[in-house]
């Protein structure tokens, strides 16, 4: 019996693996995350494996050695022939005046031919055998370092669908040795959080509040607070992964349970986005949530520049090029942490909204910096976990010529160049100064813009093209100003610039609308 790479690579979990992980889960009434328990099993197989070698050997006979004497019919190994096996068909005495004693065997050897061997030879190299090397795949540690990824995913797989298992923040216990936490903790739970403005706290500190006594086992105790906590909906769990946090729900902003309206897309993403002209360049060029494209996720500073739908809701987008310097989590979907201002070091709360990839809790942020559409916000990794440090670019309050966008009182919207006081430095294709808020609310809140989008590209782009004498339009700066009046990514603006006649594509990301066609 041998071991090889492909046995690890190729391992699927068993019935008997199942049942041996929920007796060990028994015994040490302790729960234990998916590479725990995938250590587990490691050891195991190499256990048995290592039984069935024994068994193996033991079958095809002893170790031969020389100064031993042997019978015909014993059974021998050879391991200085690579573990070769054999039976003695026959003995004689030796005829060395050296060795008066020495004796002489034939084997037949499983390869089918006949050697010879001595024996009772009590002075010879092979009487003290070198130990032989252990097979590197039948050591635990190693096997973890190199198959613990693949191993612990189709571990998980398989024990999510045993009924007998709970799974709480990524770790497992038998089901059978949870506690039964009843209404009155929970209640006190609620009432605890509520005291704190919604949390968040730990599950032992919930524990220590209450002043919950079930065991003397303070994993399984916290393991079965967590379980109750989680079956009632009044809590929800917001840590990053390794850390269990528990908030009260109806104390989180609505912001955070619901994406804000300026957030909504309506529509559908091109079928082929990679078949779409420059979106490669666009993307690059903007930070949009709607197009998760792959980036160098282990960057630890991103500079971005602000659209109208995220300055609007006081939020921020969740990408592939700023996800590494957010805290994140296994399971749950929403996660709070702190943002720290520089340089006030100012702090304040943030919440990662993971199902709809964006960043919430920046509102008043805004308005103290004087952020506006197309200012540049940068953001970098902090050294405090659950932080992330925050800050604008300031200006010199100057006034610039600025992109500005005013609202008829039809509900119908106008671009103009408008000299506009500035804190912030922004990026020249995005900056919109929006004097107006209450306005466009109105806008985003009626039908006012909700024709095909071909329609609203086509009505921006003509508003857009006033303002420089060439009519040539960016599609960087029609994206923000479509975003404007209504969400839409960057893939379904160049997707309809490509596509309809009336855009006409001067190279690179410029564009001109060709009126005579559009009318």
């Amino acid at each position: 019996m041998t071991i090889n790479a492909n046995f690890w690579e190729s391992y699927q979990i068993s019935v008997n693996d199942l049942e041996d992980i929920y007796n060990y889960l028994l015994e040490t009434e302790s729960p234990l995350d998916k590479f725990e328990i995938t250590k587990f099993l490691i050891r195991q197989k190499i256990a048995e494996k290592e039984r069935a070698l024994l068994v193996e050997n033991s079958n095809k006979g002893a170790h031969y050695l020389p100064e031993k004497t042997y019978s015909i019919g014993d059974k021998l190994i050879f391991p200085a022939k690579g573990q070769i096996s054999g039976e003695v068909k026959s003995t004689r005495s030796g005829l060395n005046p050296a060795y008066p004693d020495l004796q002489v065997i034939e084997v037949e050897m499983s390869t089918g031919e006949h050697l010879f061997f001595a024996a009772n030879l009590p002075d010879h190299i092979l009487n003290n055998p070198t130990p032989t090397e252990k097979n590197i795949l039948l050591d635990a540690d190693y096997v973890f370092t190199e198959y613990s990824q693949s191993l612990a995913e189709k571990l998980s797989k398989s024990l999510e669908n045993n009924p007998d298992l709970i799974c709480i923040a990524r770790q497992y216990f038998p089901r059978a040795l949870i506690f039964d936490i009843g209404i009155g903790p929970l209640n006190l739970c609620e009432a605890v959080l509520e005291m704190a403005g919604g949390g968040p706290f730990t599950t032992a500190e919930l524990i220590s509040q209450i002043e919950l006594p079930l065991s003397n086992n303070a994993k399984l105790t916290e393991f079965s607070m967590n379980f109750a906590l989680e079956q009632d909906g009044r809590f929800d769990e917001v840590g990053p992964a390794g850390v269990t946090l528990w908030f009260l729900k109806r104390l989180e902003p609505l912001e955070v349970q619901n994406p804000p309206l300026t957030l909504n897309f309506a529509g559908s993403l091109p079928d082929n986005p990679d078949l779409i002209p420059n979106l490669s360049e666009l993307t690059a060029l903007v930070d949009d949530e709607m197009e998760q494209y792959p980036s160098d996720s282990l960057k630890t500073e991103v500079t971005i520049s602000l659209t109208y739908p995220h300055w609007r809701a006081g939020t921020l987008p969740l990408t592939e090029r700023n996800k590494n310097i957010f805290p994140t989590a296994y399971e749950t979907p929403r996660v709070k942490f702190q943002f720290c201002d520089f340089p006030s070091l100012q702090k304040f709360d943030g919440w990662v909204v993971r199902p709809n990839h964006y960043i919430y809790g920046l509102k008043n942020w805004y308005e103290q910096q004087g952020v506006i559409p197309g200012s540049f916000i940068t953001l970098s990794k902090s050294s405090t976990p659950g932080e992330v440090n925050i800050q604008t670019h300031k200006n010199k309050n100057s006034r610039d010529w600025i992109r500005t966008v005013l609202v008829g009182t039809d509900g119908g919207i106008v671009f103009a160049l408008l000299k506009q006081v500035i804190s912030c430095t922004y990026d020249e294709r995005m900056a919109i100064m929006v004097p107006d808020v209450n306005a466009l609310d109105h806008i985003w809140a009626s039908n006012k813009f909700k024709q095909p989008i071909e329609k609203v590209i086509l009505t921006i782009m003509r508003e857009i093209g006033k303002l420089n004498t060439q009519n040539q339009i960016h599609a960087q700066e029609l994206y923000s100003a479509v975003n404007i009046i209504r969400r839409t990514p960057p893939s379904t603006i160049l997707s309809v610039l490509h596509s309809q006649p009336w855009a006409t594509h001067l190279g690179d990301l410029y564009f001109k609308l060709n009126e005579n066609i559009a009318l």
